[in-house]
């Protein structure tokens, strides 16, 4: 799979930094995902929504994880690795895309999914976990308790709000507006149960890693927590609410566990505390995430907020 690597020039104001990958392997679909406007359901009128359809990235490895991807898989292939080892919650988008990548490359994957299950005969194969099955992951399941400039450039917008669940895309969204003389307001809305001190850590030990040792995490990035449920994959009837009102109001799919608790932690912000904002501008950073929502578990919760379709039989 050598002849997939590309040599990686990073840009100009991002050459000072450590740790800069050396390859990149396309794995998204090629050319910068779109910015689109974004009626997002309940959120004021004063305030204008752009939305970064980074849901677009490409099909199974659509979302934020692909790009991750595209410079650790490469550098998994240039020093001669065949099997590519990750862990995540059971119907981890993340793993998926992992799973996706390595049989796309011809690497094999090896996904710890953290699950209640106690035997394979309690696990359900659908979304995420079907598709890591499709493409011959290998499973360890553990106690459930156990590019920057491509994004950034050339649109008008004031603040840029995302989710967080492992932190790695508000880190190199962080380091990224910070190198670029910090245009925008970068504000992340935590997912995860991790305690606040560990995602200051997680974002500092970052900016020290590449170099920026003199930025705190305050200089550079708002956390909220206020979305955080008891479990990973678990929703407010505020943020069910809202996945049903964008898909019938605006066509926008969310996923349950990063971009609903996401957009409505910014329909909130937007509603009461205005003045977080840097301006009225702000770019939502769809992650993805789609399959997710293609099983069981995740569908039956939405039901009843599901109430503009009727049925009629016609005889």
């Amino acid at each position: 799979m050598t002849h997939r690597l590309q040599e990686y020039q990073p840009p100009e104001w991002a050459q000072s930094l450590k740790l800069i990958p050396k390859y990149r392997v396309q794995l998204a679909a090629p050319g910068v995902t779109p910015i689109t406007e974004w009626k997002l359901p309940d959120a004021p009128e004063d305030f204008k929504v752009l939305l970064k359809r980074d849901d677009y990235t490409g099909s199974v490895l659509t979302g934020n994880k692909v790009r991750q991807l595209e410079f650790i898989i490469a550098d998994a292939i240039a020093k001669g690795h065949k099997h590519i080892i990750t862990a995540g919650a059971v119907h981890s988008n993340h793993c998926r895309a992992v799973a996706a990548s390595c049989a796309e490359l011809g690497l094999q994957s090896h996904l710890f999914l953290r699950t209640p299950a106690k035997q394979v005969s309690d696990l359900k194969f659908d979304g995420n976990l079907f598709l890591d099955r499709l493409f011959g992951a290998n499973f360890y399941l553990v106690p459930a308790d156990a590019d920057y400039v491509e994004f950034i450039e050339g649109v008008e917008f004031d603040d840029i709000l995302c989710a967080c669940g492992g932190g790695r895309t508000i880190c190199g969204l962080a380091v990224a507006n910070y190198l670029c003389g910090m245009p925008y307001r970068l504000h992340t809305i935590v997912v995860s149960k991790l305690k606040r001190d560990n995602y200051r850590k997680i974002v500092q030990d970052h900016l020290n890693e590449v170099g920026l040792q003199d930025v705190a995490v305050e200089d550079v990035v708002t956390l909220y927590f206020n979305q955080v449920t008891p479990e990973h994959g678990e929703n407010l009837p505020s943020q069910l609410e809202l996945m049903v009102k964008s898909a019938e109001q605006t066509g926008v799919v969310l996923d349950n566990i990063y971009t609903a608790k996401a957009a409505n932690e910014l329909k909130e912000l937007m509603q009461n505390k205005p003045e977080v904002f840097k301006g009225n501008r702000i770019l939502f950073l769809h992650t993805g995430g789609l399959p997710s929502l293609q099983s069981e578990a995740k569908i039956n919760p939405l039901l009843p907020y599901l109430t503009r379709s009727k049925f009629t039989f016609v005889s």
